[in-house]
């Protein structure tokens, strides 16, 4: 579903109403005669629809999180409020950027718009900006020919589909300004070689056993998932275009099931 075209469409459709109405068909009406429903109704709505599309497009948006790809930052059921300005002004329905604001910076979690389908929406963590170079080795990522710092902190461990529990080692790791937790499953290899796709830019890349080096072209972003043995991200469908970004998460707003989550900032 498409909803910021659902909106479009809505807030056209009630606007249309409420300008034909204030221009041509008020005045043609009684002044003690009532307004037809096909005329209250839309212009009681138009308002509404008309700010709540205006922030949704250009201030803020909310998102579902429905997968564990970015656990332990976010949790399955998250609802989280994402920063649609931080990366520059865009138009809603078409995403394309008319006024530049901020550049994505690395470590950052960002909400883009999945390359093979654009109409899903995906978040994961920005590890790559154009012209880096990205290996991941060993469960390690190294940026540019140096090792990111990883700090253990423990194990991790979380219910998956069918009430399997998955045991992980929890760390620390050191990218861009600040840290953030990632986990990783000893038990599992850092690279499945059969599940990676074709995708554009994939000369720029060389895919061993269990490890892979990317060099991010320009105009792309190489993103990873914080669950890192349970993500689908850049190291299988590729690199994610600047003309696909959405905006920043930075808030987790609500949480059914767990409500001291309410009001965690997104690091």
């Amino acid at each position: 579903m498409n909803f910021p075209l659902i909106m479009l469409m809505l807030l056209l459709v009630t606007g249309g109403i409420w300008l034909l109405d204030h221009f041509i068909l008020r005045r043609k009406r009684a002044p003690d005669t009532r307004e037809p429903w096909w005329i209250e109704y839309p212009k009681s709505f138009f308002p509404v629809i008309l700010i709540v599309f205006a922030l949704r497009s250009f201030l803020v948006e909310p998102f579902k999180i429905p997968s564990g790809s970015m656990i332990p930052t976010m949790l399955v059921g998250d609802f989280i409020l994402v920063n649609k300005y931080t990366y520059g002004v865009r138009l809603p329905v078409i995403n394309l950027k008319v006024m530049d604001v901020n550049e994505p910076k690395r470590g950052e979690v960002m909400v883009f718009r999945y390359p093979e389908n654009p109409s899903l929406d995906y978040i994961k963590r920005i590890v790559g900006l154009p012209g880096d170079t990205i290996t991941y080795r060993d469960k390690q990522l190294i940026l540019n020919g140096n090792p990111l710092k990883m700090e253990s902190v423990g194990e991790y461990t979380y219910i998956e589909s069918r009430l399997n529990y998955v045991y992980n080692q929890r760390y620390v790791e050191s990218l861009g300004e600040h840290g953030h937790n990632i986990i990783i499953n000893p038990e599992v290899p850092g690279l499945h070689p059969s599940e990676v796709h074709q995708f554009p830019f994939q000369e720029n890349c060389i895919y061993q056993y269990s490890e892979f080096t990317c060099t991010v072209p320009a105009g792309n972003y190489f993103t990873m998932g914080d669950n890192r043995d349970s993500s689908s991200d850049s190291r299988y469908w590729g690199f994610v275009p600047e003309r696909n970004i959405v905006g920043k998460a930075f808030l987790i707003w609500w949480n059914f099931s767990d409500f001291k989550r309410i009001g965690l900032a997104i690091e």
